[in-house]
């Protein structure tokens, strides 16, 4: 449970006590069912975080609702958007090991998180970290109802694979920005978790990324 889950839903229970002893019983229901809701939408299960060389993992969990290429500040990048809904874990995690490189807050709109313009328009919470040679970008992107991102590492820490690194307070997005030539190892639709679901493998040949995918998909069958 993130901390937020615990503060949301002690006070909500306060008020349904307050309200059914102002009023009557059946008026704290409505307090009491959104303690609940916030308890269970700041839940922050455990996961198991692949150890394949090269893995780059979901930062979030949603649907994969974008992969195109795109050029940023003059740079080609292959970009992966995730699109969270109100019944996603919004627990934030890094894609690979390394150190963070970069932490740039940009105040912005808050336009729907499927919408194409957010990527830039929103507000947002842009992440560079670099590890064993590699660099890979990500962006926590606020939505039409979320309004506060919370990054809790700083400019230079290490963080592993797979680590928390923040969240995102309900409906919102999250952007991967690889190099080019990376290979992917998701498409648009697929559902992914943050921390345990592969989205790409860095300096990959392509045999070698069907044959990860593959054993992947064979061993998840079994």
């Amino acid at each position: 449970m993130v901390r937020d889950g615990y503060y949301y839903g002690w006070v909500l229970l306060a008020a349904a006590v307050v309200v059914g002893w102002l009023t009557a019983p059946a008026w704290a229901v409505i307090p009491v069912l959104l303690a609940a809701f916030f308890l269970w939408f700041f839940r922050d299960p455990e996961r198991t975080i692949p150890g394949d060389p090269g893995a780059v993992v979901s930062p979030a969990d949603g649907k994969v609702t974008d992969l195109i290429s795109v050029t940023v500040d003059g740079r080609s990048f292959k970009r992966i958007s995730i699109f969270l809904n109100v019944f996603d874990v919004h627990v934030n995690r890094s894609p690979i090991s390394g150190v963070i490189r970069g932490a740039h807050y940009q105040t912005g709109k808050f336009l729907n998180a499927m919408s194409s313009e957010c990527a830039e328009c929103n507000e947002q919470n842009t992440v560079t970290v670099e590890g064993e040679g590699d660099t890979v970008v990500f962006k926590q992107i606020a939505g039409l109802l979320a309004r506060r991102i919370v990054f809790t590492k700083k400019i230079g820490e290490t963080v592993e694979r797979g680590e928390r690194v923040g969240l995102i307070k309900f409906g919102s997005r999250v952007d991967v920005l690889l190099e080019p030539a990376v290979g992917t190892a998701v498409k648009v639709g697929d559902r992914v978790k943050g921390g345990s679901s592969i989205l790409a493998f860095l300096k990959s040949e392509p045999n070698e990324l069907a044959e990860a995918a593959t054993g992947r998909k064979q061993s998840g069958a079994r």
